[in-house]
This record gives C-alpha cells, structure tokens and sequence, in this order.
C-alpha cells in the first residue's frame, strides 16, 4: 500500500499545489520556467509581444487541452482538431483548462445574442409549453428552421424490417419567415453598380470585386457562350439573364469540368450570407454601394412567420421578449410562476441574472452576435461558466477589462475573484493597473518585445512588482497630468437626432482638427454614436477592433502591401517578373509550395512540421535567391526587421532606395513596431501586435477624419504613450482624430471629450459632457469625471 500522508500528518495529495512550466520555447520564449500556484489569481504582465499570450495560451492551456483530447478514442480524435505538444521541456501539475479569449464571435448572420447562449433556446421550450394558441414544438419558434411540407413514402426503420407508410401534406413546423429566410432584412441588387454597360467583358466591364477576365472567370464566361467583345449594351435579353441569373450549369472548359453561376445568385451566396462586418473591406465597400437592405415587410425584422408571432405568453410573443433589454426581460421572467416548467424557469433566471452580474444587462437577445465588440463577447463567454459546479479547474482569460469604462472594472474584478474563491485557478493576461492590483502572483515578462522579450522579468506579488525594476513596475502607478493647453477646433461636424440602438434623439458637435475622445459606461451608446452618425461620411478612415486573420503565409509585408513595392523594385532592379519574388506564387520553393515546412500527417497525431530542406526555410527558389538589390535577395529582406527595412530602402544614394516601401515602414516604426521582421507569420504575432499592424495598414486610406474603436486594446502602459504620440502627429499633420476609449490616460490626453450615459442600455443614450478633460475634472458629475479625477490625482 502506498503511504497517504507524509511528515506533519498532511496528505499526499495537497501536495500537488503548482503548476510547474520548465523550459518552455514557444514562439519568443527563452527557456522559460515558471511556477504558478494552484487556486489562486495569477496576471501575467509585460509589453505587447513579450510573450504573455505564448506562455499562458500556446504553452499551458493548449497542453491541457491536447492531453484532454488525447483521452478519447482514436476514432473521436479524427474528428477534432490534431494540436501538436508545445515545446516545452516538462509542465506538471496541469488541470483541465478553460480559454475564455477575445476572439469575436461567429460573424454568421444568423447568430443571435440569444441563440449564442443558449436563452433562445429556453424561450422556445417555454413557448412550445406555454405559448396560446399553442403551435407546436420548440422548432415552430426558431428563425432558423423553415417549415416544410411533404408528401409520398415514409420508410421507418423498427427492429430489423422497414414499415412503409403514404403521406400525404405532411407539415414539419419552422419558424422561418419564408420571404426573408429568417435573416429580417430582405436586399436588393443595383444592377448598374455591377457592371459598365458601354465596356465589352474583356475590356473589364465587370465591378464585383474578384471577377477578372485574364484568368478563369474569362474562359468560363467564354464557354456560356456570352459574347466577350461585344459592350455589353447590346447583349440580347437572354444573354444578360444567362450573365445574372444563370443557375448553377456545369460546362466543359479546355477539357476541365466547371460550374458557370450567374453573377447575382453568386453574390447572394458568397456576399449577402456574410455579416458585413467580417467582409475584407473592399468587399464591403462594394456591398455597402451595390447593395441596399430594408427591413423584411412580412416579418418587420422579427425573422418569424405570423403564426409565431401570434402565439404569446401573458400579453407577449417571443420577437417582443428577444428584442426587450435583458435585465427588463430578467424582471419579466421573474414574475411567470408556471409550476409546469418551473426548472426552465429557474435555469433562464439564472442565465439572464447573470447578463446582468456580468455588465451585460443592456443588451438584447436578438443582437446580431457579429456586432458584439471583443470585450462584449468575451463577458458573454464567460456567462456559461458563471454558475457551474465545477472546481479545481484551470480558467484561461485574455484581457477581460477590455472594453470596460473604470466603473465596470471592479465588478470584473469581483466575478474573476469569485471564480478563485471556488477552487479554480485563474490565469490572467492583463495590462490595466485596476486589474494587476487583485492579484495573488505576478509573473512580469520581457523585457522588451519580439526577439527582446520571452523572459521572466519578475515572478512574485504585486507590491513586489511595483518596486522592482522592469518596464511595468515602473509604469504600474503612472498617472496621466491633464493638458494645460488644448488646440483648438477648426470646425465641427454635426450630429442630429442620432437614435441608434439605445441613443435619445442625441444632437451633438464633434469639434475637427483636435483630438476628441468619446467615452461612458459600456452600453451606454459610444459605438452607436459614432458607427451610426460619423463612420459612414465622406472622408472618414474607421479603424475598429475586429481583429486581423492570417494564415502561416501571412505576414506584415503582404498584410500592409509593403511587399508590392519591393517586388517591383527587385524586378525592375533585374529585369524579371515580380512574381517571382512571391513566396505564394511564381518564386515559390517547389518542394515545400513557398510555405518554408513540410507537412506530414500522422493521423489522428498531431501533424508534424519540418523545415523544408530544400529552401532551408526561406520559402523561394533557389534560381530566385540568386537575384540581388542593394547586395540583398528576397528571402535576406523578408528576415529583416522594420527598423533596418526602413534604414535599407530608405537610403538614398543606393538602387534600393524605394519610396513607397520607406512610407510603409516609416508607419510600422510609428506604432511601435520596429523590432517585427517583415516575414514574420502573422499568427506568431500578439494581440497587441496584430492591433498595431492593423492601425499602420489602415493609416495609408486617406481621409480627413480618422475614428479609432478602442486603440489601447492589447497595449501596454509604455506602449500608450507611443499610441498617444502618434495621435497628437495626426493631428498636428491637419487630421481630426475621434477615439472611442476608456483608458484614463488617453481621456486626460484628449483636446475635447464627450461623455455618454448615465447607464447603459435604456438607462443611457444622452450627452451627459461635452468639454475638456480638465473641466470634467472639476465638474465630476459623471461617472468618467470621477474616476478621471481620481486617476490624475485630483
């Protein structure tokens, strides 16, 4: 038998109170090791890129889920995603982990505040039960359910033999609005916005982005039969319905088969079934100008049949439930007392009450699920876990204050302790000072970020961190001194009776020319405001949160069109095509397809990745290689840093000096970006990093009004003030800068600020400020006044 207890009469089994991490390497780290006490709240800390993210998620959570995994079957484990072990010498005392992240939710159209938490799911059982006139099961309520009729043969299968039997009109009740298949709007196409009737195809006729008739979409039009050289003003009646609305016709091209769609039904499918917001953007500036919706005129946006609508609960049908503000709906349901279904009852108390715990009590349950911001949909993840019984579980959380006003800190705060006291261990990635303070442990990493961070700096408390000497212990009381002197506006631009969403009839001046900062409580109607009345003006630039995608071929080069100019400047530099300097195209290594790896898949084990022998990694032909400018080839320019690339292409006097490359570089220095080589994976890159990324690409649109949605997400206090530089030489450079934030040091900094509230939801929606920071300072009549007053030491 083994011994239980050990000297002191302790049991062996408290003994295992670490979670021990011993030479972990993933990404940027150094041999890290660390070791992490078990129910208690630990924050990692560091500068954007230092390696938070490749400690806490690449190294402990995805272990503990990959071990998970590897407890089902080989069958089962065909099914899921194969995840490689990280490289890490030894981690020990891991438990099951639970990744609440940022990733915004599903951008499908059809995803619902509601149906992404499962209180869709309840109400409909509680229709089906209690609904007058009842209508039928859970299904007749959903928006994404059709009814369907059938007739014929219906074959059921009963202890080995078939039972046949003819029916005749058999109804399978949805509740599916048939006109606008439950999406509540219905579109229209403007046939002039897709093509140029007076150009023949081959000239370029088409303006729906992707169709180009130099490749396969030219031989496929060819091969309808459409006249290419003919304008298309004079295409006879049948030709043009072929080109618009052809149904899907599988046609023989040089020997290849291939299906020709006409263009309308294809933008139906490949565009109108996207949210907008996760369209790549010139894609969507193409649906916003071709396109036009208006609420579906049968449903009246509700997406649901009549028959739905008319069934009700005491006074209300399920469309007037989803679209009331969740803490009314919580007060609704609190007042049903059906003995019949009281444990429904109880679960969707409890999962509205805790909308409301959680901040989130101003929302409805039929908001489009793509429209929830990062922090938004993060709380809305973190709902599911709120009640549950489980302990001793591993809770992964990236950022969770983003997106949250000072005020609603502290509640976050409290729900993250909450979930420490039972039992859980909760691994914290968090920049905000308000947040590092609760916690138990501390592990600081860095110093710097990319290839200077990837260390422990600091491991210990959090007074322990404000008194040692890294970048966040000397940043962690830092407080920001409001501008003795604001620049004055230029002009305004106007807003009148704005009522997005929970707005009042909102008529305000956002002054131009100055740095204006827009500000409340979550929920209070910030993004409404600006997203609704400004973002869609002429000469506006948005730079949202939604966060950038990219595969392993992605990289800052190709994500900002940097690497456009050097291909031409290599090509013109040696008289050859520019392809070939595309590790994705021509250039390409044949044997590893430009990818730098080779794959080999193993099955149901995790997919193994080995540098490709051939290129040695550096993704092009070897005969590609061979051609040089300014001494350097391809492969040797995609391995630099920002930093040198801006020094290279900048120098004057040598064949490589590239204007339009510097003007790109010189804008990743600007945001702080200088020490990210140019080849870099877009997926080895932080939160931060891809946030920064974003902001220079999307700096290059011109536009006299630049509007940024929450531009510290992801930052860390050094890194804000670099933010709050490149906003002030916007500025300076004749811009009018409009920031939706809640940092206090970015308000502070600010020329005007307006201030949204009192409440969110039904309790928000009005100006309640408008002014400079110091009079808001002095006034502190708000929630933000206060917590600004407190934050500068006022």
């Amino acid at each position: 038998m083994g011994t239980t207890t050990r000297a002191g009469g302790a049991h062996a089994a408290d003994s295992h109170d670490l979670i021990r991490v011993h030479g972990a390497r993933e990404n940027n780290l150094k041999d890290v090791s660390v070791d992490l006490p078990k129910r208690r709240l630990t924050v990692f800390t560091g500068v954007s890129g230092s390696g938070k993210s490749s400690l806490v998620f690449a190294t402990i959570a995805a272990e503990s889920q990959r071990l998970i995994n590897e407890t089902y079957s080989a069958f089962v484990q065909g099914f899921m995603p194969t995840l490689s072990r990280p490289d890490v010498d030894h981690l020990d005392g891991l438990t099951t982990a639970i990744i609440v992240d940022q990733e915004r939710m599903g951008a499908n159209p059809r995803s619902t505040v509601g149906t992404a938490t499962d209180a869709n799911a309840m109400l409909r059982i509680l229709f089906s039960r209690l609904g007058h006139p009842h209508l039928g099961p859970p299904t007749a309520f959903s928006f994404n359910v059709p009814t369907r009729k059938a007739s014929g043969v219906m074959s059921t299968d009963k202890g080995g033999r078939v039972e046949k039997a003819i029916v005749k009109d058999v109804v399978y009740l949805g509740g599916m609005c048939p006109r606008c298949e439950g999406m509540g709007q219905v579109s229209d196409i403007d046939r002039t916005a897709l093509y140029d009737d007076s150009l023949s195809l081959r000239e370029g006729a088409l303006t729906v982005p992707g169709y180009s008739m130099d490749g396969w979409y030219g031989r496929l039009f060819e091969g309808m039969g459409l006249p290419m050289d003919k304008p298309i003003a004079s295409f006879t009646a049948r030709q043009l319905d072929t080109m618009l609305y052809a149904p899907p016709t599988k046609i023989k091209v040089e020997g290849i088969n291939l299906t020709f769609e006409g263009i309308i039904p294809k933008i139906q499918k490949s565009m109108l079934s996207k949210d907008p917001d996760a369209m790549q953007p010139h894609v969507r500036r193409f649906v916003e100008r071709a396109v036009t919706f208006q609420t579906c005129p049968d449903c009246g946006g509700t997406r649901l049949t009549p028959e739905v609508l008319a069934s009700k609960v005491h006074g209300k049908n399920i469309a007037e439930l989803c679209s009331m503000q969740i803490s009314d709906l919580a007060g609704w349901v609190r007042e049903l007392d059906e003995p019949s279904v009281a444990p429904l009852l109880t679960g969707l108390r409890h999962l509205l009450d805790s909308f409301d715990e959680i901040g989130l009590g101003y929302l409805s349950l039929d908001r489009p699920a793509g429209t929830l911001s990062g922090g938004e949909a993060q709380r809305t993840k973190m709902i599911r876990h709120l009640g549950s019984s489980l302990t001793d579980v591993t809770y992964v959380f990236d950022e969770p204050t983003i997106g949250l006003h000072p005020h609603d800190i502290a509640r976050m705060n409290q729900l993250l302790l909450q979930l420490r006291d039972k039992g859980n261990t909760v691994l914290v990635v968090e920049h905000k000072p308000e947040a590092i303070a609760i916690a138990d442990h501390v592990v600081d990493l860095g110093p710097g970020a990319g290839s200077a961070g990837g260390t422990v700096c600091f491991e210990g408390t959090v007074e322990g961190l404000r008194s040692s000497d890294t970048t966040t212990g000397h940043h962690l009381d830092d407080r920001a001194v409001i501008k003795e002197a604001v620049r004055p506006a230029s002009g305004v631009l106007e807003v009148r009776n704005a009522s997005t969403h929970n707005l009042k009839q909102v008529d305000v001046d956002i002054p131009l020319g100055v740095l204006c900062v827009v500000t409340g409580v979550a929920g209070s109607g910030k993004s409404s405001l600006i997203h609704g009345s400004v973002a869609k003006r002429e000469g506006v630039v948005v730079i949202d949160q939604g966060a950038i995608k990219g595969s392993r071929r992605s990289n800052p080069a190709t994500y900002t069109g940097l690497l456009e100019p050097i291909r031409k400047a290599f090509a013109k530099a040696n008289g050859v095509k520019p392809a070939l300097f595309s590790s994705n195209s021509e250039g390409a290594c044949p044997t590893c397809n430009g990818a730098g790896v080779i794959f080999t898949d193993l099955g149901i084990m995790a997919t193994f990745e080995s540098p490709c022998e051939e290129c040695e990694g550096r993704r092009f032909q070897a005969a590609v290689l061979e051609f040089t400018l300014g001494g350097r080839n391809i492969a040797d320019v995609l391995a630099m840093s920002v930093v040198e690339a801006e020094a290279f292409f900048g120098e004057r006097t040598g064949e490589q000096y590239t204007p339009a490359a510097h003007k790109v570089l010189d804008r990743l220095t600007d945001v702080g970006l200088g020490y990210v080589s140019l080849g870099q994976p877009l997926t080895t890159l932080s939160g931060g990093e891809r946030q920064r990324l974003k902001l220079a690409s999307q700096m290059a649109d011109k536009g006299d009004v630049y509007v940024l949605d929450e531009p510290t997400t992801g930052l860390h206090l050094a890194d804000v003030a670099n933010l709050l530089a490149l906003l002030d030489r916007l500025v300076d450079a004749g811009r009018s800068v409009i920031v939706i934030e809640h940092h206090q040091a970015v308000m502070a900094h600010a020329d005007w600020i307006v201030d949204l509230g009192p409440g969110a939801g039904h309790d928000g929606g009005r100006v309640v400020f408008e002014g400079t920071p110091a009079q808001l300072v002095a006034d502190r009549s708000t929630l933000t006044g206060k917590h600004l007053a407190e934050y500068v030491g006022g």
